[in-house]
């Protein structure tokens, strides 16, 4: 059995922590890629231009195999390793977190800033939990049925019941000549669903499976 995916998050969310008078405001965003990413730093450096540093981590990929991150001049290994490490350990993957630091006059040393700095990250990605914003991601099989438009009402209802107690997806209904019905269905039940459609039609319809996609849904 292949182990989950990484998960990743429906829309951004924002955290703020205050240690020893300074403030370290942490953003995370959804990233399909490098250049969202981007786009997310730069829109935060140009919103929170007078914090002091802007530390990142991002981490991309199906896989979560595209890893980066920086300290933004605050002493090496203090700032983006950990807030990475908390992205890693809580298995996100095409997310970009920014901390934006406000300097508050006291120095915290090298333990007090990896502890602000991955907490800052770690509480932003608690509120996402609570909030309903994290997404897990499944491997699911593309499977389509063509019936004929005067039986589509009475399969689609059947269908929606069938994929809320399989953890499958309805997709979307074409019409055209026929009405073709979209499932995204868990890879061990598809056999399942050629079954129950075929008890439910007396054999006249037969679904079709396709290839697999990532689907993000509510974790």
């Amino acid at each position: 059995m292949s182990s989950p995916l990484p998960r990743s998050l429906s829309r951004p969310v924002d955290r703020e922590l205050v240690i020893k008078r300074s403030r370290f405001l942490a953003h995370l965003a959804p990233a399909s890629d490098a250049a969202a990413a981007d786009a997310v730093v730069g829109r935060v450096r140009t919103e929170r231009w007078d914090a002091r540093h802007h530390c990142l981590a991002v981490v991309l990929g199906v896989q979560a195999d595209t890893q980066r991150s920086s300290d933004d001049g605050e002493p090496t290994g203090t700032a983006g390793v950990p807030m990475l490490e908390v992205l890693r350990h809580r298995r996100m993957t095409d997310v970009v977190a920014v901390v934006s630091r406000y300097f508050g006059g006291v120095l915290l040393g090298a333990g007090g800033l990896v502890r602000a700095y991955s907490g800052a990250v770690a509480a932003a990605l608690d509120d996402a939990e609570q909030d309903g914003a994290i997404l897990a991601r499944r491997r699911l099989v593309e499977v389509t049925l063509d019936a004929p438009h005067a039986d589509a009402g009475r399969l689609e209802h059947l269908l929606r019941d069938w994929a809320a107690a399989h953890g499958a997806v309805v997709a979307h209904t074409q019409y055209g000549e026929s009405a073709r019905l979209t499932l995204l269905v868990p890879p061990g039940d598809v056999d399942r669903l050629r079954h129950d459609v075929a008890a439910a039609t007396a054999g006249r319809l037969t679904p079709t499976a396709g290839g697999e996609r990532v689907v993000d849904v509510p974790a």
